[in-house]
């Protein structure tokens, strides 16, 4: 939860600065990542299927959110062909979020699954999407700063909503 607070802040300087609908979206995800990791704390705190079913509906909710948010963002980035400026700080940051990400979902994967705890295991799946979101971001980033492709940034924002959706759909009509 510690890395994510402060990339909470680095992320909204580094949005702010370049006005990239991608590090907003991934800053919110981050939001969520906190949020996910809070509902998970709480969870665990008790026990009951209805107390793990309201844990999941919680984090479907924060993904429903972003991904109207971030539907709605980057259509709008596209369709108004506004271009977002470079961001060396989002590129670092990013690129260096997608390792510590993958790290920190495989060991919540597996402790998940050691405990057969549904909410912990969807938490480390919210996680290693964080890490594949990083890398989506990253490489809007790149291509906007390397190649000038400005609508590499929207575009990693629809990728985030891909992903935002498919968590809520499996959240709330996967099997449980």
């Amino acid at each position: 939860m510690s890395w994510n607070v402060v990339g909470i802040v680095v992320l909204a300087v580094a949005a702010v600065a370049a006005k990239s609908v991608a590090l907003t979206g991934f800053g919110l995800d981050s939001l969520i990542e906190i949020g996910a990791s809070t509902v998970v704390i709480w969870e665990l705190s008790g026990t009951g299927e209805d107390r793990q079913r309201r844990a999941l509906r919680l984090i479907g909710v924060g993904f429903g959110l972003l991904a109207v948010y971030l539907l709605v963002q980057s259509t709008w980035v596209l369709v108004s062909a506004f271009r977002p400026h470079h961001s060396p700080l989002g590129i670092v940051w990013t690129a260096v979020t997608a390792v510590v990400m993958f790290a920190l979902a495989l060991g919540k994967a597996r402790t998940g699954a050691g405990l057969d705890n549904p909410v912990l295991r969807t938490e480390g799946r919210v996680t290693l999407i964080d890490g594949l979101l990083a890398a989506a971001v990253l490489l809007g980033l790149v291509l906007n700063a390397v190649a000038g492709l400005w609508w590499a940034d929207p575009a990693a924002g629809y990728v985030l909503v891909y992903y935002a959706v498919r968590e809520v759909k499996e959240i709330f009509f996967g099997d449980h």
